[in-house]
């Protein structure tokens, strides 16, 4: 594909209809991932058969300007040649070793360092958000010995037991509020509370004396993109402390995405344990999550706090991760908020035009839209807006060439790929999107 080829659709998808045909008969839904079924705008998903800077491009041969961005990692487009080149790279030294390798430490290193003021002093690799999660709760509840956690209402972490409790993301997309195999009797340890309510989360620690950890999105990125008012995460660290439970920072999504030192950087909160992924991996699968050196030592082989995981820091992975988090500087940073920035102002002023009520919340190169008379605070909120007017919004604009995320509850991100051509096709396509809607 050449570099940052432009869109020219037409609206068969003959070729990916097929393919989700056949799959299905194989994949349960046809899809890997509940969200990637379009079950929440309708419709049949688009089957990829690659993607260069901020383009991806269909079995059909339709190429379309990406805000999906694989859910965040592309930070730096798809098909970084410095990511490529790195794998590349490794992979002739071998896939797997299930033995230590030098990059894993300095992987370690490249994120400890922009993290360690933030109360980040050990690491550990993993494969994913979800094994992230799980595992920084279990860490959690062998540190304090307690066993109840609280989540906020439309935050996702992954489908961990414990944590599929008033989910976000395809849950919410699917309106289960839970799920299916998960025991009531570990659900019933897990606390729901409302996203940006301090008060609720006082209530909830006067009610119970058990609560190992509160886990959150520091920027809620799985009911759209829902910012935390002013004061609250501070509460909720205070909360914490004043009550010797951890505070988990979620930063699979918002780690290296909104600021170079992560939400926690972007905030000045300090939290227990974090976990990261998505961009950490350079679109590879890999996650990690890291604390204060007292507890990071609680687990295994040094503590009593079992985890493990054969392919955990794979060298392909960490080569990618390595190759990304070497080009995070402050021009990456300054350029994704000029663009989203604009991208912002522009897209509001078109539904003005068109006599839309949107709402856009925005932290730097991540945002959601809604189509709502105010902006959501939390999923309550976020569930009033009128998603059925998103649907339709989505596939006005995949008919135009413009790939958003298929859900009203997902986060919109731009890379540095994005470009002014980019952004003048994507505005030219909501102005007939709007107009239609």
């Amino acid at each position: 594909m050449p570099a940052n080829p432009m869109p020219e659709f037409t609206s068969r998808t003959p070729v990916s209809d097929k393919l989700f045909t056949r799959a299905k008969t194989m994949i349960p839904g046809g899809v890997n991932s509940p969200v990637r079924a379009f079950n929440g705008v309708g419709g049949n998903p688009i089957f990829f058969a690659g993607a260069e800077g901020a383009v991806v491009q269909d079995m059909d041969g339709h190429q379309y300007v990406d805000y999906v961005g694989s859910w965040g990692p592309m930070l730096l487009g798809h098909a970084n040649p410095k990511v490529t080149s790195a794998i590349k790279d490794a992979v002739d030294l071998g896939t797997s070793f299930g033995a230590p390798t030098d990059r894993e430490t300095y992987l370690a290193d490249l994120l400890i360092s922009k993290h360690k003021e933030f109360g980040i002093e050990k690491i550990r690799l993993v494969n994913s958000g979800t094994e992230a999660t799980m595992s920084a709760i279990r860490l959690a509840r062998g540190y304090t010995g307690r066993t109840r956690i609280i989540k906020f209402d439309g935050c996702y972490h992954g489908h961990g037991d414990s944590l599929l409790v008033a989910a976000g993301s395809g849950a919410a997309t699917a309106s289960i509020p839970g799920s299916a195999g998960v025991p009531e009797e570990l659900a019933a340890l897990t606390t729901v509370v409302p996203y940006n309510d301090a008060n609720a989360l006082a209530a909830a620690f006067n009610a119970y004396d058990d609560i190992a950890c509160v886990i959150i999105e520091p920027i809620a990125g799985n009911m759209g993109c829902v910012t935390p008012q002013e004061g609250f995460l501070q509460a909720v660290r205070k909360l914490c402390t004043d009550n010797s439970s951890l505070l988990i920072f979620d930063e699979v999504m918002t780690g290296f995405r909104v600021n170079k030192n992560s939400a926690m950087g972007l905030y000045g909160i300090t939290p227990d344990l974090a976990t990261f992924g998505k961009i950490l991996g350079g679109g590879l699968p890999l996650a990690a999550y890291g604390g204060k050196a007292e507890i990071m030592d609680k687990l295994a082989p040094l503590g009593d706090v079992y985890q493990a995981g054969t392919l955990s820091g794979n060298p392909l992975a960490t080569a990618a991760g390595c190759a990304m988090l070497e080009q995070l500087d402050d021009a990456v940073y300054t350029k994704l908020e000029n663009t989203a920035e604009y991208l912002e102002k522009e897209l509001l002023s078109l539904a003005k035009k068109h006599n839309h009520s949107m709402q856009i919340n925005r932290v730097g190169g991540m945002f959601g839209i809604f189509f709502a008379d105010t902006t959501p605070q939390n999923f309550t909120e976020v569930k009033a807006t009128d998603t059925d007017k998103f649907s339709r919004f989505f596939h006005e604009m995949l008919e135009e060439g413009v790939y958003l995320p298929p859900s009203a509850f997902e986060t919109w991100f731009i890379s540095t790929a994005h470009d002014s051509e980019h952004l003048e096709h994507t505005l030219k396509a909501a102005d007939k999107a709007l107009g239609r809607v």
